[in-house]
């Protein structure tokens, strides 16, 4: 699959995560950067560096995102809508929260869907009415399958445009198990985002191929760069055979 893709076509599906809580603005502004100069979808940043990223990132076409209820998800759901809603007055277009972990796993279904729905609702709805997107995190680390293949579901009854994998601060991460298993739970009107240990273009050809359309990751840069190299590569060895006949 890897010579099929294109740097333009990886690019559009990565969400280039800015999220340690140790970044300083130095660090900040050096990702931001790295996000305009590849062309990423999007970045996801800290709620309080939304308002600076959206300006700072103004035209380059790079979507700013953030996070809701990061990255514990047991914070109330007024909270998660509050938090929402000034991200929202602050210019971010799409919002990566996290389920009720704990809630998930005691089988409160209802909880977690109505969780889920107040988000969606306070982002204008679902996407196909016109509402901004929304993403629920599962932290599939702490989850065994069936809890995953149940929490994509509740995340299509909710109303929320993506499932997603992981925080990435909570260990583990993406697996393509674990991405096929959510893929197969919803149907096609939810995607999928495979986030946490993304770090390279190996690793996210395999999201991809598991059913991911989107990619969460701080490796924007060498994701992209080995993709370069060896489109450059297979360049260079078509040259070479061609020369030799």
């Amino acid at each position: 699959m890897t010579s099929e893709l294109t740097e333009a076509a990886v690019a559009a599906t990565i969400d280039h995560a800015i999220l340690k809580p140790d970044f300083t603005r130095t660090d900040v502004d050096r990702e931001l950067d790295v996000a305009a100069e590849w062309g990423v979808f999007s970045v996801c940043v800290r709620p309080s560096d939304v308002a600076y990223a959206v300006r700072r990132l103004d035209g380059t076409g790079v979507a700013v995102g953030t996070v809701i209820g990061f990255p514990h998800g047991t914070t109330s759901t007024a909270a998660k809508t509050a938090e929402l809603r000034r991200a929202l007055e602050d210019g971010a277009t799409e919002f990566d929260m996290v389920v009720h972990i704990g809630a998930l796993r005691s089988g409160e279904d209802d909880l977690v869907t109505a969780d889920i729905a107040a988000v969606v609702e306070a982002a204008g709805g679902r996407s196909s009415d016109g509402g901004l997107v929304t993403k629920v995190i599962l932290e599939t680390s702490y989850l065994d399958l069936e809890q995953i293949a149940r929490g994509s579901r509740l995340t299509e009854a909710g109303g929320a445009t993506f499932v997603k994998t992981s925080t990435g601060f909570a260990g583990g991460g993406a697996t393509a198990e674990h991405v096929r298993l959510m893929r197969e739970s919803v149907s096609p009107a939810v995607q999928v985002k495979a986030s946490g240990g993304v770090r390279g273009l190996d690793s996210a050809v395999a999201m991809l191929e598991a059913g991911a359309t989107r990619l969460g990751t701080s490796a924007s840069s060498t994701i992209l760069g080995e993709l370069r190299a060896r489109a450059a590569g297979d360049t260079a060895s078509r040259t070479e055979d061609t020369s030799s006949y």
